[in-house]
């Protein structure tokens, strides 16, 4: 039986959120958050062959759904923080740059606030391979829902 995970605090560590995130997507990529903190989000994956598309490289979809998952995160523990206003950051845009391709190695990826509003947040995300090279960047836009609710 799965442990429970306490989503209300942002007391939950970076391992929590990665085994609650694990049920979906984010299992499947591998994604494992190595930081997490209302002004930072840190997390880290392999570049594995189920994640390539034909011609061999990471599928491009893989940092849309990495940038987005990191953002919302990231928006969330925000949002409830000591003495935040509580409720959930669901993504509406997100437009992610692909620079550099790659095959294999871990990638690590980074969200950092632009804006965080009562209404909205924007988060930019960018994605560094071993070698500490730019290889996408994103930005997400995320609606804040149940606020103070």
């Amino acid at each position: 039986m799965p442990r429970s995970i306490d989503v209300s605090s942002v007391r939950a560590t970076p391992e929590d959120l990665t085994e609650l995130n694990a049920k979906g997507f984010d299992g499947v990529v591998g994604l494992r958050l190595t930081e997490v903190s209302p002004d930072r989000v840190r997390g880290e994956w392999a570049v594995e062959p189920l994640l390539h598309q034909a011609t061999g490289v990471l599928h491009g979809g893989v940092h849309c759904a990495v940038i987005e998952s990191l953002a919302s995160t990231a928006g969330w523990t925000w949002l409830n923080r000591a003495g935040g206003p509580g409720g959930v950051a669901l993504g509406v845009h997100n437009s992610t740059d692909f620079i550099r391709a790659t095959t294999a190695g871990t990638l690590s990826a980074e969200a950092t606030p632009v804006h965080r509003g009562r209404q909205q947040q924007i988060w930019q995300v960018t994605v560094s391979d071993d070698q500490q090279r730019l290889i996408a960047r994103g930005q997400v836009r995320l609606q804040n829902v149940g606020v103070g609710a």
